[in-house]
């Protein structure tokens, strides 16, 4: 079974084969959470791993969909199935491939996925070991398919070992790792604390997206871009808190929004897992487009694509059915998404001229 092909919201037939062959742009995608439940099931017989909450691949689909919902920290408990059965090298690399192939399929030309990469060292990895099968996956993904798949290797804020983490990544910066990240519960666990491997990762070239203002608020994506340097906030959707709205329109910024807006800092939006985790409490009221037309860098994104049963085609059609994105805006938020992505500027550009614009200007969706 592989990531999710299928809209969760209405849409005509003709308008969601549009939507499947539009190029795509994925800047915030967790590697441990689009797992195929096959793949899982296989991996978990072949390691001994007998927890799984089901054995069928679709009832196993369903528990990861609704076992978080809701709830970040229940949202978050079902990666301990997905890590578990990926601390062998044959899996990781298996793992990376099929999400590669998965992505291509869904129309994304270009991808950063992210991994936590000391949860992959239980039955002694290196953290070195774990990039490099990470890499060998998606390279292989990418002679398939033509996907362009870079890594961002993720420290987590409750452990501490993230300088060990961020040495590791600077290793492999130019061959397959272009940035860093911080993620993990933000509340009483600031930024700051690593604020040490966020400048090793930066001086090592890495570019720097920070978990922030999705469980927390404006003071978490303050701390990240005060004392870390955040170049792009993973999720960010909480910074309408630092704005006045009436009537589903922003009329007014406070300071700190109006500088995330006037800096063009690029906001790592997941709309379908912001409501699963009880960020945002519908689609419906999920400020993106309220964000989009006040001029923020919005980018869309997955975030998990089994535990939220997600596409990038299906965050396609909800823009499109829900908040009522066209081809200009569906144009506007792949744009921003290449030119906030930390892969070199030549191969981001070349596919912005040769498949992104060319391909939406043919793109007349029905309502």
């Amino acid at each position: 079974m592989s990531s999710a092909l299928t809209a969760t919201v209405p849409i005509a037939e003709d308008t969601w084969a549009d939507i499947r062959l539009l190029p795509k742009v994925l800047l915030h995608d967790h590697l441990d959470g689009g797992l195929r439940t096959d793949t899982i099931i296989e991996l978990a017989e072949a390691v001994g791993y007998r927890e799984l909450p089901a054995n069928d691949p679709d009832e196993l689909a369903d528990w990861f969909h609704k076992s978080g919902k809701g709830s970040l920290p229940r949202y978050l408990e079902a990666f301990r199935h997905t890590v578990a059965v990926m601390q062998t090298p044959q899996a990781i690399e298996r793992v990376a491939y099929e999400a590669a192939v998965d992505l291509a399929a869904d129309g994304v030309v270009y991808a950063e996925i992210r991994m936590g990469i000391a949860l992959l060292t239980e039955r002694g990895l290196t953290l070195e070991e774990v990039i490099e099968s990470i890499i060998k996956g998606f390279e292989r993904g990418e002679l398939e398919t033509g996907i362009v798949a870079r890594t961002i290797v993720t420290a987590l804020r409750h452990h501490s070992d993230s300088e060990a983490v961020a040495s590791s990544a600077v290793k492999f910066a130019g061959r397959g790792v272009v940035g860093f990240d911080l993620a993990g519960p933000e509340a009483d666990h600031p930024p700051e604390v690593h604020a040490a491997a966020c400048e090793i990762a930066r001086t090592g070239g890495l570019g720097l997206t920070i978990h922030a203002g999705e469980a927390a608020g404006l003071q978490s994506m303050w701390q990240a871009r005060l004392a870390c340097h955040a170049q792009r906030f993973g999720h960010g959707v909480r910074i309408i808190e630092g704005t006045r709205t009436g009537r589903g329109e922003i009329i007014e910024l406070g300071s700190f929004a109006r500088s995330i807006r006037d800096q063009r800092v690029p906001l790592e939006l997941a709309m379908s897992s912001n409501v699963d985790t009880g960020t945002i409490a519908s689609l419906e009221s999920h400020p993106v487009e309220a964000l989009l037309r006040a001029g923020f860098a919005v980018t869309l994104n997955t975030d998990n694509r089994l535990m939220s049963r997600t596409s990038m085609s299906n965050e396609f059609a909800i823009a499109h059915v829900v908040h009522g994105f066209r081809a200009a805006e569906l144009l506007a938020v792949t744009e921003n998404a290449l030119h906030a992505a930390f892969g070199d500027w030549p191969t981001r550009e070349r596919l912005l001229r040769e498949l992104v614009r060319p391909h939406f200007a043919e793109f007349t969706p029905e309502d």
